[in-house]
Parts: C-alpha cells; structure tokens; sequence
C-alpha cells in the first residue's frame, strides 16, 4: 500500500491544476488516471481562458508558453441582422480580457510541471474505486501493469470527469441532481485555414446558431448549431462552409476564410450540477460535479475554480488543523457555479433557434441582442461573466 495525504482520480485540468496547487503548499498528491498521457495530452477541447484562470496559472508558475503563444482577445463580436457588433472587454472591465490557448496545451503544461517536479501521474489505471470516504481513512484501488494497486490518504479529489467512477459512487441519495438537455448540438470543425477575425464572432441567424473562433494562428475553429442525432456524413465540406458563410453573412463584408477542414465532431448540449460537491473527504471537482453548454466557454474555467478553491481549503487544514474551508467547499463553489450556469444558459438561450419557438420568440431574441449590444450596463454584464468572476 502507498501513502499519500490526497489522492486525485484524473488527470484533466481540474485534476491536474488541484495536485500543482497543492505541491505549492507542500501537500503531496498521486493522481491515478484511466488513460494514457498521450491521449490526454492530444485530447482537443475548449480553449478559452478567462483572466481569472490566466492569471492563476501566472502567479502559479504556468504561465510561461501560455503567455509566449497564447492568443490575447480584448472583446467579441455578436453578429445579427447582418451587423457584427463589438463587445469591448478592455474598456468595460478595467483591462480584462480573455485568452485563447488550448485546453490539451494546457494539459500538456501542467504534466510538464508535476512531472519536472516529482509529482507522482500513474497513466493507465484500471478498475478504479474509491472507498471508505465517509472515514477518515480513505483509499483508492486499481490495477496497474497487471498488478493490484491501492493508495491510502486523508482526502480524494473527485476530478475525473462527467463519466467517471467518483459521483456514482457516492451513496444513493446523498446528491441532488439539476439537469437540461438541450434540443440541438454544435458541429465543430477545424479547418487550416488563418483567422478573418483576432476576435471571436457569435452569430443569430433564421437558419441556427453559427460561432467563428480560433485555435492558433493557422487553425480555425468553428461550429454550427445543428441536431443532436445529426449524421457527420449528410456534412460533406462544402455544405459546411456554404452555411458557415450564409450565418455568418454580415453587411461590412467580414467573412470566415476557409481552407481545408481536418476535424469535425459533433458537442452536445448540457447543463448539470450537483449538489453538494462533497460526501465525507471525497470532493468532486470540475465536470464531476457540474456541466455547462459550451455557448459560454466556462468548462474549463469552472474546473479551475473548484480547485482553487479546494486547494485552499487543503492548505488551512494541514497549516493550521481548520475544518471550516473544507465543510464549506460545496457552499462556495456552487455560488460560483450557478451564476454560471446562468450566464452560460443566457448566452445559448439568446443565441440559438429552438423548434418551439414560434415569430415571438424570435423579434424577442432579436430585441435582446440589441439591447445588449446598446446598452452599457449590458455589455458591462456582459463583460464581466465572459472574462471571469473573482474566485471567492
């Protein structure tokens, strides 16, 4: 049996950033991951960082390539009618802004740091429980290489993801369960193709939802709403850019350049929470406890929060012997969580067509974005759920 004071199931972003912020405190962590570093590594996700993750990865140590390549944007673009208007970050938040750098680039940072630094990652766990987390004895069980493995430790950080082992293993009845499934999807693309805007472009249209972003200087990225059980065949390229052009026709000539499309896929649309976070020493984090629609790039931001948040909590207890930041760990990530959960479903409500809606709803949508597009207490809104709440 292997020692250690916290065990973390996943090595993700929350995961990973949770056993940095602890080896900062001089807390020692084994996190015990299902895949192997390559895959986790090469996993494409979101990559929209609000300040406040920038600057916590910064002051953390992180921020060296992350500053280097990262992609700084001081404002976005909401298109409709044929008129793209500007939401400016920098003027309406005091100089905050939001950062595009990819999530597996992230990833990639965070391995490089605990590895550089003696952090324990052991790839390829299978068979993984959790047990024995409503004592003060917790452990985890795997296999690995073929051998039978467990760790003992004080506390378990739940950070594997909506489909791991960590939630469903807290006893039936302790959790309360916020779900909505939404009614459409996005198909993504990336294409090789150099941004037409240093900004990203949210697009209303009569025919669906349409999103230019980027990934790097060279890459695209782009996304349709479409239905949920579309088939990527029915998408050859050509019918994905004639209607990325159509929802993204504007009046001053703006368009997505195109290229060659090396990735499609399609993202469902959800919003889950938990509630509470915590059962005994095992404390979910990320989207083990809660999931938002992608509309407002908040995943990855939000795991990053809980874990700050926990990691905070580690560092009192083991300083100072404090229980309090821990018993109240639920209470404060879910303040956070649910504004949002709220502006995430905002912006998919405001921007997308649903099938019931009928020709109020949509001179309703359309009066929506143009008060949030005239008015300055709006953008401020805005502003300031886009590029990140403080954390408590």
């Amino acid at each position: 049996m292997v020692r250690t004071q916290v065990a973390i199931v996943g090595a993700g972003p929350a995961g990973l950033t949770l056993s940095h912020l602890l080896h900062l405190e001089g807390i020692e962590s084994i996190i015990v991951e299902a895949r192997g570093q390559d895959y986790i590594e090469s996993r494409v996700r979101a990559g929209v960082l609000e300040q406040t993750t920038v600057d916590l990865m910064v002051q953390s140590g992180l921020g060296e390539r992350l500053l280097r390549e990262g992609l700084v944007h001081h404002g976005v673009w909401l298109n409709f009618g044929g008129q793209r208007r500007r939401i400016d970050f920098d003027d309406l938040t005091g100089g905050r802004a939001i950062t595009v750098y990819a999530q597996h680039e992230v990833v990639k940072d965070l391995i490089k740091a605990r590895l550089d630094s003696g952090g324990q990652i052991l790839f390829e766990a299978e068979d993984v429980t959790v047990e024995e987390f409503q004592s003060e004895a917790p452990r985890l069980r795997f296999r690995k290489g073929g051998a039978e493995q467990e760790i003992s430790c004080d506390f378990i950080g739940g950070c594997d993801g909506f489909h791991g082992i960590c939630r469903p293993s807290i006893p039936e009845g302790v959790l309360a369960v916020y779900d909505r499934t939404y009614p459409f999807a996005w198909l993504g693309i990336l294409a090789e193709a150099a941004p037409s805007s240093e900004e990203l472009v949210y697009s209303y249209h009569d025919r669906g939802f349409a999103l230019f972003s980027m990934r790097s200087p060279g890459v695209t990225r782009l996304y349709l709403q479409c239905d949920p059980e579309e088939d990527l065949e029915r998408w050859p390229d050509e019918r994905i850019w004639a209607e990325l052009l159509t929802r993204h026709s504007t009046g001053d000539g703006w368009a997505p350049r195109q290229g060659p499309i090396v990735q499609k896929g399609l993202t469902g649309m959800r919003s889950f929470v938990v509630e509470p976070m915590q059962c005994g020493r095992l404390f979910l984090a990320g989207d083990a406890a809660h999931i938002v629609p992608p509309t407002g790039a908040k995943g990855l931001n939000l795991a990053v929060a809980d874990v700050a948040v926990l990691a905070r909590a580690l560092a009192a207890f083991y300083q100072s012997g404090r229980r309090d930041l821990l018993k109240r760990y639920s209470e404060t990530c879910l303040r956070r969580v649910w504004k949002v959960q709220r502006f995430s479903w905002w912006m998919t409500a405001m921007l997308h067509r649903f099938q019931t809606d009928n020709a109020f709803d949509r001179r309703r949508q359309l009066a929506e974005l143009d008060y949030v597009t005239s008015s300055r207490a709006a953008q401020t809104t805005l502003a300031e759920n886009y590029v990140g709440l403080p954390l408590d």
